[in-house]
């Protein structure tokens, strides 16, 4: 394992396990002979989002998946856009749809995901497929919480009775990803905007995961010696992808530390992509109803 600033701390590499789970896919898909398309749709031009939905669509290449994109732009009429949903859901030739978040302000995110069916909702967000999830009775998991729990049982981490700190409670990252770490059977906590001494619950995280999307909000000084440090937070800094998280001063301290780009990213693509290959068998049990 590459091992940076420190002999304790190691990187936890999601681009080479995710390229590993890519090919596994493609195999399985050629021995199967599956036909799969997955459609993002995509309002406004935000650069974080269209950096995302192209390593979606590289993925997608690798793993022999179709793939088409459905771009508006931000002031598209929302009936129209609902409506142009709709017909992106009703094409059998469609295995899995995704609303690239976030979306322009005017409209209702809760309406637009729930347009999604539960059998084509590969990214987990609809509210029928969140309560399955909640529920433990969804038979995938939303691809970020599934990219970080097969990154830590990559590298022998292990999360049950561990001191669990999220930062972050949105419904990406760390609102599911706090459901299913209370049922891996940590401790969890949630740090938000209205936390007092958030700080002092940082520094007691024996794993610790940010997903807010703001640069160097987590640095070392908060850091527990010989935490795991998961960077699920992205943002532009003059042109460039960075994380939450320090990972200079970071590394100093952390027995394992994500990068960005090439740590959770790439594992959510992945996960993303698992997904989707089942849709094909879930949308035929939803059809023998």
């Amino acid at each position: 394992m590459q091992k940076i600033f420190s002999s304790m701390t190691e990187i936890l590499d999601g681009r080479k396990l995710a390229d590993k789970i890519i090919d596994e896919i493609s195999q399985r898909i050629k021995k199967a002979k599956l036909k799969l398309t997955l459609a993002v749709v995509l309002v406004g031009d935000n650069k974080i989002s269209l950096r995302f939905i192209e390593q979606k669509r590289i993925a997608c290449e690798k793993a022999g998946i179709g793939f088409e994109l459905l771009r508006f732009p931000a002031g598209v009429p929302k009936e129209k856009l609902k409506k142009k949903i709709k017909e992106a859901v009703k094409k059998p030739s469609v295995s899995g749809i995704i609303i690239q978040l976030p979306l322009p302000k005017k409209f209702n995110t809760e309406e637009v995901l729930n347009l999604i069916p539960e059998n084509k909702d590969v990214d987990v967000l609809s509210e029928a497929s969140l309560g399955k999830f909640y529920q433990g009775v969804l038979p995938i998991l939303p691809p970020t919480v599934s990219g970080i729990l097969r990154l830590l049982k990559q590298y022998k981490i292990v999360i049950k009775g561990k001191n669990v700190v999220i930062v972050g409670a949105g419904r990406l990252v760390g609102l599911p990803l706090a459901i299913q770490f209370l049922k891996e059977k940590a401790t969890v906590s949630i740090i938000s905007r209205s936390t007092k001494n958030a700080v002092s619950f940082v520094n007691k995280a024996d794993i610790l995961v940010s997903g807010v999307g703001r640069a160097k909000l987590v640095n070392g000084d908060m850091v527990k010696k010989g935490a795991v440090v998961i960077d699920a937070g992205s943002s532009l800094s003059n042109g460039i992808v960075v994380g939450d998280v320090d990972f200079e001063s970071v590394s100093r301290r952390a027995s394992y530390v994500t990068p960005v780009p090439g740590g959770v990213g790439p594992m959510t693509v992945a996960c993303l992509i698992e997904n989707l290959t089942q849709s094909l068998v879930r949308g035929l049990s939803y059809k023998s109803k």
